[in-house]
């Protein structure tokens, strides 16, 4: 028996051998060991708090953290049993090199054990680890294009004016400014909008790090678009210039107009900016008079200045002129005899046709004067007052004639007699 049992061992080996190969090749065609692939499979970074914990942040180079292809060798089975969600990528910081990179660690999350193999088209993520800084900058608000004609901005203000910056000492470092920008092009009316805050560095380009905290994204921005409208300017003088001198009531500025802007209904009836009295005084003055101004004291409420370059100073000038003197011919029987009593008649013997009258104003004004305009009076009452004569006499007397042009700044200059003779009618 036991020679039976014994007898024939190499056939037997070879049976077995021949069985299990036939069993493989059996296995292999039925489940055969197939590839799957997956492409741009994320990376998971663990244990991150490692580096951030020590006051350090990192930034994945070169997209490092994103496995383009992932090929997975297994058994048709499972490889028909997984998809893209059972793919596991992790780096654990725990694994960080001193050249700062982490190992990628690739598996599924089921039939892991049964896998032939699982690859990537790269091994490791590489890091750049710097320390973090934190920054406060205020946030500046800016408009961009250009209102509607006629029209201007006024105030500019945010809800909030301050932004918190934290991230890698290289980046914020070269942080410039912060700014919310709004877009005014064509607007006529308030704007109340809501912008993004962006980055600057000294140079004007945006920084766009996407590793960046801010402790605002945006802020409310409001616009205020004022209407704009030129105004003249006018003056009051006051005072009288010096004896022999006029003001000729012409004032002029160093600036002729002025634009300001407000809300468009405080405009509607505003048409000058007046000076008040009491600012350009000529009393006593024989030359032009001139007084610096700011005008800023005396726009309405509500209204400002909207002129580049422009304070509100201006000067405003006082013209004066020297008196001049002309004579102006009357014919006589143009003169009046006013208070002449009951029962006499006034007769003027001299001159015979015409009076001459001397008058003293500026010399523009007494151009334009004509006979026509001046009226003379002698005036009887008070020539028998000056006379001490109670009861007026037949006689000859020299008596002077009052002249006055009306609606004109001018005066009589010296004394014009005429001799009138006195008749008592019966």
């Amino acid at each position: 028996m036991k020679n039976k049992l014994t007898r024939n061992w190499g056939l037997k080996i070879a049976s077995f051998l021949s069985a299990a190969v036939l069993w493989l090749v059996v296995t292999n065609i039925n489940d055969p060991i197939m590839t799957y692939r997956v492409t741009d499979v994320p990376v998971t970074i663990k244990n991150a708090n490692l580096i951030t914990d020590r006051g350090q942040v990192y930034e994945v180079l070169d997209g490092t953290d994103m496995i383009d292809v992932v090929t997975v060798s297994a058994p048709r089975s499972i490889i028909d049993s997984l998809d893209r969600s059972n793919i596991v990528a992790v780096a654990d910081i725990n694994d960080l090199t001193s050249v700062d990179t982490v190992a990628i660690k690739l598996s599924t999350n089921k039939y892991n054990d049964k896998l032939d193999s699982i690859r990537g088209n790269i091994d490791s993520v590489r890091l750049s680890i710097e320390e973090k800084q934190t920054k406060s900058f205020p946030v500046k608000s800016v408009t961009t294009g250009e209102v509607r004609e006629g029209f201007m901005v006024g105030s500019v203000t945010t809800d909030q004016n301050l932004i918190r910056l934290s991230g890698p000492q290289s980046i914020v470092s070269q942080v410039s400014k912060a700014q919310a920008e709004v877009d005014i092009s064509g607007f006529s009316n308030n704007i109340s909008t809501v912008a993004d805050v962006r980055l600057y560095d000294e140079d004007g380009n945006e920084i766009t790090a996407p590793n960046i905290e801010k402790s605002i994204s945006n802020v409310r921005v409001s616009v205020e678009i004022l209407e704009r409208k030129t105004l003249s300017l006018t003056c009051e003088v006051t005072g009288t210039p010096e004896d022999g001198f006029q003001f000729t009531g012409e004032v002029t500025f160093s600036k002729g107009t002025v634009t300001v802007a407000a809300r468009s209904k405080l405009l509607e009836n505003v048409e000058t900016i007046a000076i008040p009295e009491g600012i350009l005084d000529v009393t006593g003055a024989s030359e032009d008079v001139t007084v610096l101004v700011d005008i800023n004291q005396y726009l309405p409420d509500g209204v400002v200045l909207a002129e580049d370059n422009f304070v509100g100073r201006v000067n405003a000038t006082a013209k004066i002129e020297a008196e001049r003197d002309r004579a102006v011919r009357i014919p006589v029987e143009r003169i009046r005899f006013d208070g002449l009593p009951e029962g006499f008649r006034a007769v003027i013997t001299e001159p015979v046709n015409e009076c001459s009258i001397t008058f003293s104003g500026l010399l523009a004004v007494l151009n334009e004067v004509t006979a026509e305009e001046v009226t003379a009076v002698v005036d009887m009452e008070a020539w028998m007052a000056d006379e001490d004569m109670d009861e007026l006499t037949e006689g000859s007397y020299w008596m002077p004639v009052n002249a006055t042009v009306e609606g004109r700044d001018l005066r009589q200059n010296g004394v014009t007699e005429v001799r009138v003779h006195i008749i008592e009618e019966e």
